[in-house]
């Protein structure tokens, strides 16, 4: 089972790609990480992946069907999109935001069901915040916020699950939080594409990388052989070294110049 992308290109406005010709490959089981500086395409890629927006040229195609070809509510059994968190208007428990995700499922005018509520339960089981289901959402720490979308994204029970910087705005502990949670999503049969800022996240917790410099790819590949402090210079227009342990272990610093 995969998630493909074909020489896909997209533009908003005419004559100025936003993505140029960008092919990837996802499996079951993969974490993939889109890297890139603000600008390169990488939101724009993902929105395409799973049918938010469509190509203009090329196709995306999942398990061997053209997304265009599908439904909406057939796109959501098979892709789960994770936007980046917005602010909660209203105060829904934690609980009543991840059975939302449950919609493609249930249909527009059905309501949750037993086993709806289980797939719920299930889900918050799996990223730890079974024990906060009551509590009000704009309640939560930024990293509980991540871990309740990933959780409404689970309940759609879709093989592909989409995120936009799970990361960002995360202090370390919660970053390897939610990226520990993500690993294990993927080791259990999920197809996982994320959105970062951060080289070393897909260098720790990714097992594919794609670098977008322009919309158009710079670099594809496992993360520990196709990042390097030249690539990411390209991709970030800024100076990178690399601080290794001796044992294999690798990150990527901007090089500072010393005063």
């Amino acid at each position: 089972m995969s998630l493909v992308a074909r020489e896909i290109s997209y533009s908003y406005v005419p004559e100025k790609l936003v993505l140029d010709g960008v092919s990837l490959r996802v499996d079951t089981g993969d974490v993939f990480f889109l890297l890139g500086a603000n600008g390169s395409g990488k939101t724009t890629l993902l929105e395409c992946l799973c049918g938010v927006r469509f190509p203009q040229k090329g196709e995306v195609v999942v398990d061997g069907v053209a997304l265009s070809s599908l439904s909406p509510r057939e796109r959501a059994k098979r892709i789960a999109y994770v936007p980046q968190f917005p602010e909660a208007v209203f105060a829904y428990t934690v609980e009543e935001m991840v059975i939302f995700g449950r919609a493609p499922r249930v249909g527009p005018f059905g309501q949750p069901g037993k086993k709806d509520w289980e797939k719920a339960e299930k889900a918050l089981e799996l990223v730890g915040l079974w024990a906060l289901r009551g509590r009000a959402v704009n309640t939560l720490s930024g990293g509980e916020r991540r871990l309740v979308l990933i959780a409404r994204g689970l309940v759609q029970e879709a093989p592909y699950l989409l995120l936009d910087e799970p990361d960002a705005h995360l202090d370390p502990a919660n970053q390897h939080r939610v990226l520990s949670v993500v690993r294990n999503l993927a080791k259990q049969g999920l197809g996982v594409v994320a959105t970062t800022h951060n080289p070393n996240s897909a260098l720790l917790y990714g097992k594919r990388v794609l670098l977008l410099n322009s919309g158009k790819t710079l670099a594809a590949g496992e993360p520990s052989s196709v990042l390097s402090p030249e690539i990411l210079e390209k991709a970030y227009s800024i100076p990178f070294r690399v601080l290794g342990d001796g044992a294999g272990l690798r990150a990527f610093l901007p090089r500072v110049d010393s005063a």
